[in-house]
């Protein structure tokens, strides 16, 4: 669409729309994103986030509860959509079995049995924990949920990798698209799994081609973890930023200090896109079973969650050992830009320093 407000103008018409008084969110991270990181961005003016993918209904609740507890800014509940049941092939898991062991303790055949928790529950928590926002991913909501969202009030914002999914998602009702360059660290936003390596599109290219293609609000994520990223996303179209990785060195995020210190160390060629830790694609640290475990040698991994459930008993001693190499180091091509300093002097610092440029 044709805009005719300037970016700072369209990131305050955003921010007054949302209750926010900075454009800086953060990203949804599954297992990376307690509370005491959200209420630490949401009180400097920005927007908290749970990626609710593995939690429970009451998980869900008492995270609500627990934001609320030291924040009253806004946050965004976040959920995947289900993927069809996995194929099951006893031969691939075997392969990945005796594959896993070489890095963790031996896998029993039973671990690729994992199931998610209950979607319809999950969405029936969204609406009892009542945030401003509620997102998703890989995927469009049911049309009766983003009902009931609205006549909640709760506005739907939708992750999308594509303008084709920026187009589908602004069809279905959805109040914002949140652009996810491939830039991006952990799982690829994409609805198709089957396409989501193939159709690996830069922020920079896709945040202005989705901005002319909706008319809805766009939020730019992948690779931003600084005022520069920010301003760039900005001027390419973006009504706000969305920060995952950039966060993640900051104590609120409670991260294992051996995942914190490799981001610190990771230039942008170091990280690789993969399915060998859950099955989907996603970015990490390009660690030593990463890079094994992708060589054409390697077996193919089982396809998501069974191999999420494979992964399960090294992942867990990685954590346990300290051990860098064979956790899930997941971790966006900007990693060396994250800041180890309290969440909100890196959203006030970032803000002030775009601010500035923007003016």
């Amino acid at each position: 669409m044709t805009d005719v407000l300037s970016p700072l103008a369209r990131s305050e018409a955003f921010c007054e729309r949302f209750g926010l008084r900075v454009p800086l969110l953060l990203a949804p991270m599954a297992g990376a994103c307690p509370p005491s990181l959200s209420a630490a961005i949401a009180n400097a003016g920005g927007l908290g986030a749970c990626g609710a993918l593995l939690m429970q209904p009451a998980a869900i609740l008492d995270w609500a509860t627990e934001f609320r507890a030291t924040s009253n800014g806004s946050f965004q509940l976040n959920l995947w959509i289900p993927d069809p049941p996995a194929s099951r092939d006893a031969t691939r898991e075997t392969a990945v079995r005796e594959f896993l062991a070489q890095w963790g303790p031996e896998v029993p055949p039973s671990a690729g049995n994992t199931t998610p928790p209950d979607f319809s529950a999950q969405c029936e928590a969204f609406l009892e924990a009542g945030p401003s926002i509620v997102s998703s991913v890989m995927g469009l909501y049911p049309p009766d949920f983003v009902r009931r969202l609205k006549q909640r009030g709760i506005s739907w914002w939708a992750n999308i990798s594509t303008v084709a999914e920026a187009r589908a998602a602004e069809d279905a009702g959805a109040d914002v698209v949140v652009a996810q360059g491939m830039e991006a660290g952990g799982h690829r936003g994409s609805f198709d799994a089957n396409s989501a390596e193939a159709r690996m599109v830069g922020l920079f290219a896709l945040v202005p081609a989705v901005a002319d293609a909706v008319k809805i609000p766009v939020v730019a994520t992948g690779g931003i973890a600084d005022a520069r990223g920010v301003v760039a996303a900005l001027h390419l179209g973006a009504s706000a930023a969305q920060i995952g990785t950039g966060f993640l060195r900051c104590p609120e995020a409670k991260l294992h200090p051996a995942w914190a210190d490799a981001l610190a160390r990771t230039p942008p060629e170091g990280t690789l896109v993969s399915r060998v830790f859950s099955g989907r694609p996603g970015r990490s640290v390009a660690t030593a079973y990463a890079l094994a475990a992708t060589t054409p040698l390697a077996p193919v991994p089982a396809p998501y969650p069974v191999q999420r459930g494979l992964t399960q008993a090294m992942r867990d001693a990685a954590v346990k050992a300290g051990n860098v190499d064979c956790m899930q180091a997941w971790a966006g091509q900007s990693a060396m830009l994250a800041r180890a300093e309290p969440a909100g002097d890196v959203v006030r610092m970032i803000w002030d320093r775009a601010r500035t440029q923007l003016r």
